[in-house]
């Protein structure tokens, strides 16, 4: 074989290029998958509680099933010792063991997000702020303990569409509440 023209060396360059722009490209998206499965980028729970402590809902996403209950006693203790006085949507922040907690009132109802990683408190600021916003457009309104309790299973609808897997999947508010309509019983 001879020696090769220049655009045959420009070619043969860029399919190198290429090659190796794949190559890299294919790494960095197992990277992520595996990062994903080991549970190191993830909102690591979602948590409503009323105004006494008591847990309406709660997501957990890769925190082992013993941590549960370590996790929901301590984030119910810092909303009851936080949130008192706290105006509606006002965001609280705290640091604990590398991950961050953001939680707010809104009307009688305690929401808290736990992320760690690439969810810090600013996304976390973002994702609880789609979740207030979600829940007020079901209520109606800020809501009490029971406009929350008899909407609950739109909210969880809601909150599922939101939050997947520990990982903010949808924020756009028509999006949600597309992904969301329920027929009547009537209909079935």
């Amino acid at each position: 074989m001879g020696p090769l023209s220049i655009f045959q060396a420009e070619e043969a360059r860029q399919r190198d290029d290429d090659d190796e722009e794949e190559s890299i490209i294919k790494k960095e998206s197992r990277r992520r998958k595996e990062g994903r499965k080991e549970g190191r980028i993830m909102i690591l729970a979602v948590l409503f509680a009323n105004s006494v402590g008591n847990v309406l809902i709660e997501r957990f996403n890769g925190v082992p099933a013993e941590e549960r209950l370590t996790w929901r006693s301590f984030l119910v203790k810092l909303g009851a010792e936080n949130l008192k006085g706290v105006k509606n949507e006002e965001l609280l922040v705290a640091c604990h063991k590398s991950v961050y907690i953001v939680y707010t009132m809104l009307g009688d109802v305690s929401i808290f997000l736990v992320g760690k990683d690439e969810y810090d408190e600013l996304a976390l600021a973002e994702a609880i702020f789609i979740i207030t916003g979600a829940v007020k457009d079901i209520c109606g309104k800020p809501p009490t303990e029971r406009v929350f309790l008899d909407k609950y299973g739109r909210i969880c609808l809601c909150l599922d569409e939101i939050v997947w897997n520990g990982l903010l999947e949808n924020t756009d508010k028509d999006r949600i509440k597309r992904l969301i309509r329920l027929k009547p019983p009537s209909e079935f």
